[in-house]
């Protein structure tokens, strides 16, 4: 009996052992995947923010036939207010 009790403490300590061991390495992993996630993270807010600042020009150019007459009516309806809300000042008064 005091053999089947040492061999089973024995089997529970490589255990343990080999689960510490196990728990280290997935530490180690998870960090320095982190650390690679946010490196990639970083990279991809840099090389994605160039392709829009190529890339947003060339769609705003292809889109403007399509949005040139809604601007231009906005530009009529804006001058128009613009127009009636000035006020006629005397020539008169002095500032």
């Amino acid at each position: 009996m005091i053999t089947m009790s040492v061999l089973l403490m024995l089997f529970v300590g490589l255990w343990l052992a080999v689960a510490l061991i196990g728990a280290v390495f997935k530490l180690t992993f998870a960090l320095v995947g982190g650390l690679f996630h946010l490196v990639g993270a970083v990279l991809g807010l840099v090389f994605g923010g160039l392709a829009l600042l190529i890339v947003a020009p060339i769609v705003a150019l292809a889109v403007l036939p399509f949005c040139l007459p809604v601007i231009l009516l906005v530009a009529v309806i804006w001058a128009i207010a613009r127009a009636s809300h000035r006020t006629a000042t005397p020539a008169n008064v002095a500032h």
